[in-house]
């Protein structure tokens, strides 16, 4: 798979099509495991792997017969939504290489599945080791004379499964058969045994709980269930899989049925064969102990098989997670790893890098298992695998809940509440089973997400996020037309006229402070001509727009309209810019020359009628955001426009540059008003609006343009009232605030439509 789309250049286009049809053909030709050698098989023998032999007893002797199975249930109804979630995922798309990586990425994203991904790769590696130890651990308890040759024991079995991988995955799926009549002899072996032994007086007695201190049902619930993951182990083969679609989810809820069916068995004839402290002290040897006709080297060899063949799946899962991590090219470091070798293509650079990090950690514990360092590594491990179960069902969640039609799932038994409940379960374990473990697992996998995230990608791949979003935005916009509007919920929609973004950042940026994280904005541009002639025009002038929208941070929309004229198109920008209830109801324009005004006019006459409020902005540039802005002065005449203005201020100073800024209202005194008079009025607006804001009293004395300067233009930010003139008017309307704002600091004109109102 070819993450990156073809727009550098042609022949890189040509290069990346070319690597992908290799890719594809190698696929093609490689191997084609069916549903029980791909998928079962190593999914059954990860499920019943050490924890049926070293730790069951103890979980049948602290919690009772009927807890035991009570903790059964729970922890394989996890792993059964989970595998429900994986069915449904897995028969809606073409499966290729990688496994649950390839599921979460092309479900939620790049992100998403590229930092569960990497996790899971790390997981994997890192589990070869650890099943290696824990071969070695039993067979040094069962034939304690080998205790001195740990470490050489554990490195030999490393290079054995590792030349047993090498050769390819058909060799490792036949070595597993192998592996399973071992398990399924060592399982028949210690069952008949304790069928033997039973004792309904001993089953009484171990059916109720006898928790030691300090231990309590979910201790035991956390101890017992990793003994339960590893259903990712068939999916992690999805590219070697003959009918992926239709193997994974039979072999994986095969494996579900399975597994839950010995594990019960092993619990009912354990807690009516063996004491119960013989249970919690000595649970390996006490299988030993029941072991058909004393052929305790056949359950030795079910411990061998269950570890070693763990050891086998992790071995061969890790390097296809990193081959397909590397062919989506999501982290460039990993390239190397994405070449496959022979008609198999097989991930061999990877397999050498998951047997260097076998020999690392083995070279590390050196010649014992124990440590606290290891075990706190092996839960972080058990979060990875449940981190990724969790996203797995959010992916299966979000595909179905947001109704994309692109979600047709051959698999039908399965519904979104099932997938929702599923990573609940997923995401409760990990806290349930080692909350330190599960946020140290959480924040590797953020840091990964956050890093991703501020790459520059383009997907190739289509994931669900955009369908959620969807139909999020879908039923709120229904929900948001049943509420009238009302001025307590006025927020700015605002459509910005930017012509040439470049040349007019004081207006964008005065929109970006406007919006403020509240509301939403558009940056539009208007071209005249011929729609067909100018459409390559207005694709150059989009992408310009969201270059200019991204450079400079704002969080906007960009729009451009083609029309005979700008005009016309201005007209049909005004009338037709909304998607549903969400019509702008702010426009932002930059002052216009002398000869535009009268067309201005018209389009400012119109912007009142379709209920728009409007700023004009008197550009003097932005001030320093080095020496940062200290006030921004309002002339109050009145409510009228006065609320939208002491708005407009305070939106303004809700932004990181203006937060020193102190708003000041400018009052000038009627006739036969006194200054106290004013200034109670002026207390009264600030108190009801709940506004901190200074005021000042003026006399009127000489022209309105001398009191301007005398008391703004040591302002940063002045914002003015004004009336949209009527056409003939316009040119005269143009010069009075012309030569009103001369001498002045950027100014606002402000006209409001009268939705926003500041004692609301």
């Amino acid at each position: 798979m070819v993450y990156k789309t073809c727009s550098s250049s042609y022949t890189k286009c040509i290069q990346s099509l070319k690597e992908k049809s290799v890719a594809t053909e190698i696929n093609s030709t490689g191997n084609k495991f069916g549903t029980f050698g791909g998928v079962f098989t190593p999914s059954i023998l990860t499920i019943l792997g050490v924890i049926m032999f070293m730790l069951t007893g103890t979980v049948v002797g602290e919690a009772g017969i009927y807890s035991a199975i009570l903790i059964l249930v729970v922890a394989k109804g996890i792993t059964f939504l989970t595998g429900l979630s994986i069915s449904a995922v897995s028969t809606n798309t073409k499966i290729e290489g990688g496994g649950a990586y390839f599921l979460i990425s092309r479900s939620l994203g790049a992100e998403f599945g590229g930092s569960i991904g990497l996790a899971l790769f790390f997981a994997q590696a890192l589990s070869v080791p650890f099943y290696i130890l824990g071969f070695v651990k039993a067979l040094t308890t069962s034939i304690p004379s080998l205790a001195p040759y740990f470490f050489f024991i554990g490195l030999g079995t490393a290079i054995a499964i590792f030349i047993i991988n090498y050769v390819g995955a058909s060799l490792v799926i036949k070595a597993q058969y192998f592996i399973l009549a071992v398990l399924v002899l060592s399982i028949l072996s210690f069952s008949v045994g304790m069928i033997l032994s039973f004792d309904p007086a001993l089953f009484i007695a171990n059916s109720q709980p006898s928790y030691s201190p300090d231990i309590d049902f979910w201790v035991i619930f956390a101890v017992f269930f990793p003994a339960v993951t590893g259903i990712m182990a068939g999916v992690n083969m999805s590219g070697d899989l003959a009918e992926p679609e239709k193997s994974i989810p039979k072999g994986t809820l095969y494996a579900i049925g399975v597994g839950a069916a010995v594990y019960f068995v092993q619990i009912l004839l354990l807690g009516g064969s063996t004491g119960r402290a013989e249970l919690i002290a000595n649970p390996y040897d006490s299988l030993l102990g029941h072991s058909f006709l004393g052929f305790t080297v056949v359950v030795i060899a079910g411990v061998a098989a269950a570890t070693l063949s763990s050891a086998i799946g992790s071995l061969m899962g890790a390097p296809r997670i990193l081959q397909a991590l590397s062919r989506d090219d999501i982290f460039p470091i990993l390239g190397f790893f994405g070449k496959g070798h022979g008609q198999g293509d097989e991930p061999r650079r990877g397999l050498w890098l998951t047997l260097l990090i076998t020999i690392v950690v083995l070279a590390i514990a050196g010649n014992a298992s124990e440590g606290s360092m290891l075990e706190a590594v092996a839960a972080v491990l058990t979060m990875f695998f449940l981190f990724t179960y969790g996203m797995t069902n959010m992916a299966a969640f979000i595909e179905q809940f947001s109704r994309n039609p692109s979600f047709r799932p051959r698999f039908k038994w399965f519904h979104w509440s099932t997938a929702l409940l599923g990573a609940i379960g997923c995401f409760g374990a990990a806290i349930l089973i080692n909350p330190i473990a599960a946020f140290v697992a959480l924040l590797m996998i953020v840091v990964i997400f956050i890093y991703i995230s501020r790459r520059v990608l383009e997907t190739s791949f289509g994931d669900a996020r955009r369908g959620f979003y969807y139909q999020r935005l879908r039923d709120n916009l229904w929900r948001l037309a049943s509420h009238p509007p009302h001025a307590k919920n006025w927020r700015p929609t605002t459509l910005v006229l930017s012509g040439n973004p470049k040349s007019r950042l004081t207006l964008a940026s005065f929109s970006k402070w406007f919006e403020s994280g509240r509301g939403i904005v558009t940056i539009a541009e208007v071209i005249s001509g011929d729609v067909i002639e100018k459409i390559v025009e207005k694709e150059q002038k989009e992408k310009q727009l969201r270059q200019f929208i991204d450079e400079h941070s704002i969080w906007a929309f960009p729009e451009v309209v083609i029309a005979p004229s700008f005009d016309d198109g201005f007209s049909v920008l005004l009338q037709s810019h909304s998607i549903g209830p969400l019509k702008p109801n702010l426009l932002v324009m930059g002052w216009p020359p002398l000869s535009s005004m009268k067309s201005l006019a018209k389009h400012i006459q119109l912007a009142g009628h379709l209920k728009m409020s409007q700023v004009l902005a008197i550009d003097r540039g932005i001030p320093a955001m080095t020496e940062r802005p200290e006030r921004i002065d309002v002339w109050w005449r009145g409510q009228e426009n006065g609320s939208l203005m002491i708005i407009l201020a305070y939106l303004v100073t809700r932004n990181w540059p203006w937060k020193r800024s102190r708003i000041r209202i400018l009052r000038v005194l009627d006739k036969n008003e006194t200054e106290r008079q004013a200034a109670e009025e002026i207390e009264e607006l600030l108190e009801a609006a709940r506004l901190d804001a200074d005021y000042k009293i003026l006399e009127f004395a000489g022209s309105f343009k001398e009191l301007l300067e005398n008391a703004s233009n040591d302002a940063d930010l002045v914002l003015l009232g004004f009336q949209p003139p009527e056409i003939e008017q316009a040119e005269a309307f143009h010069r009075q605030y012309e030569t009103l704002t001369e001498n002045m600091p950027t100014t606002l004109i402000v006209s409001s439509s009268g939705e926003a109102d500041l004692m609301s």
